[in-house]
């Protein structure tokens, strides 16, 4: 009977990962997108505006991407009230491969677009260039998240902490 009762405490305590259906998987990449779009677009911008080469311009975007990626992470769990260490390796957790597919497929189609490193602010290539090759990387990073989530590893970690 005691056994019971703390089992069913404890099912209430934590809840249960997330299914790792396809609409899960498009919001966990959604989520995903944003911090890595927010950090992809400053870096881009901010290394074609100060004249960098390539592949600073190119660093800068992805170290923002990731560093946007996890804070948005980071300000969700926090304010379920966890501890900064733990929220810290909870994003890794949740984040690292999901944004690090992202950057490399992002990247990936902007350094094989003819012209698109070389494409200025004022350039439509610039902007188009990154808004589809973001896109590119939604896709082939929806699937990841998917397996990873039916793994109970990727969003299925941040998942109990979300309101």
């Amino acid at each position: 009977m005691e056994h019971e009762a703390h089992a069913h405490q404890h099912e209430h305590t934590h809840q249960q990962p997330p299914a790792a259906t396809w609409a899960v998987a498009v919001q966990a990449t959604l989520h995903c997108l944003t911090g890595c779009a927010i950090g992809e677009v400053l870096g881009m911008v901010i290394g074609t505006a100060l004249g960098w080469g390539n592949l600073p311009t190119t660093v800068l975007a992805i170290i923002l991407a990731f560093f946007f990626g996890y804070s948005l992470t980071l300000r969700g769990v926090l304010r379920a009230g966890v501890d900064l260490r733990t929220a810290v390796r909870i994003a890794l957790a949740a984040d690292t491969l999901s944004i690090a597919v992202m950057e490399l497929v992002d990247n990936g189609v902007i350094v094989l677009w003819p012209g698109a490193m070389d494409a200025q602010l004022d350039d439509l290539l610039f902007w188009g260039a990154l808004a589809i090759s973001l896109a590119i990387a939604f896709v082939v990073t929806t699937p990841v998240n998917k397996w990873t989530i039916g793994r109970g590893k990727g969003h299925a970690v941040v998942h109990q902490y979300h309101h």
